[in-house]
């Protein structure tokens, strides 16, 4: 593995998390139950993580292997890397600052608040945030905690393979969803090829496709329904070099897809997950991954944070 990444470092991380995060649960489901053929789906409910997504995982990792007791914890952010660091700073008993940009969800930004950060706006994009939060870092000396591109995430978030093997030996596949990569890098490390992991981003963000075609990372321009949540302009450096090995594809779906996604799983499950946290699975339902028909398929439904219902 061309990386620190690696499946024991990502073993060593678990029992240090586990007090702190939520093994998330499995639910296997007829394919035929969304109108598609092949063998049942099992999906892993990462958004009952608490904070909302599986970045959790990592901010934990980062906070209790990095930095000193009490120092201030810097993280630009979407939203969701931001309200799992505040999370994780509220609970370990440090002083979070959250750079989110202008495009940030309200209920996001609300639910940084909640856990007790700083919030500031940070420009437009989330490329402008990070910008902003490493200006500060330069000028306090607090401790930045990167959203993808910094190894102790990328192994914080590979916990999320290696309890999905736990759960689900006998998988095949499994669809993850791509912003910056912090996900896909971790799990792709945690199984090292010995499942095939495929990454789903939407087309108005391909920041791992673009990354792949190119030979390395590139920048993308991001725009699209779930800019918020998968909205990096270009893929980790740190996760290219995992990507290229144990990454099988880079699949790419529509907001239309997405949303598609979204309303299938309300409509079978009774679950609702925001347009990034849908966007794995939009890939199977709208037939962008065609598995074999005997083929196990997980799918990683990684975030909720939305105040996209209705419960009138």
């Amino acid at each position: 593995m061309p990386s620190v990444v690696t499946p024991a470092a990502i073993e060593a991380a678990y029992p240090l998390i586990r007090p702190h995060i939520r093994e998330t649960p499995i639910v296997e489901v007829a394919a035929g139950d969304f109108g598609l053929a092949g063998a049942p789906i099992t999906f892993k409910l990462e958004f009952l993580q608490v904070s909302g997504t599986f970045k959790a995982r990592g901010a934990f990792y980062n906070l209790l292997t990095r930095g000193e007791k009490g120092q201030g914890v810097v993280a630009a952010s979407g939203g969701n890397h931001g309200a799992a660091v505040a999370y994780a700073a509220q609970q370990l008993g440090r002083q979070a600052h959250i750079f989110v940009p202008e495009i940030s969800s309200p209920a996001k930004i609300a639910k940084i608040r909640e856990y007790g950060a700083d919030v500031h706006i940070g420009g437009a994009t989330y490329a402008e945030a990070l910008e902003a939060s490493r200006a500060w870092v330069a000028r306090t000396g607090d401790m930045p905690v990167h959203a993808y591109d910094q190894p102790e995430t990328i192994i914080g978030q590979g916990t999320t393979g290696l309890e999905l093997q736990r759960q689900a030996p006998d998988i095949d596949s499994v669809l993850v969803a791509v912003g910056g990569g912090g996900l896909i890098g971790g799990i792709a490390a945690y199984y090292a090829g010995s499942t095939k992991v495929i990454g789903v981003e939407p087309e108005t963000a391909p920041t791992l496709h673009a990354a792949l075609g190119a030979g390395q990372p590139v920048d993308v321009k991001v725009t699209g329904l779930a800019a918020d949540s998968l909205g990096a302009r270009r893929l980790g450096a740190t996760v290219f070099p995992i990507a290229k090995v144990c990454v099988a594809d880079a699949l790419l779906v529509g907001d239309a897809d997405i949303r598609a996604a979204q309303e299938a799983l309300w409509d079978v499950l009774r679950v609702v997950v925001e347009p990034g946290g849908a966007a794995a699975f939009a890939a199977l339902l709208s037939g962008r991954y065609r598995p074999r028909p005997d083929e196990r398929v997980a799918v990683l439904l990684c975030g909720a944070n939305t105040t996209a219902v209705d419960f009138g």
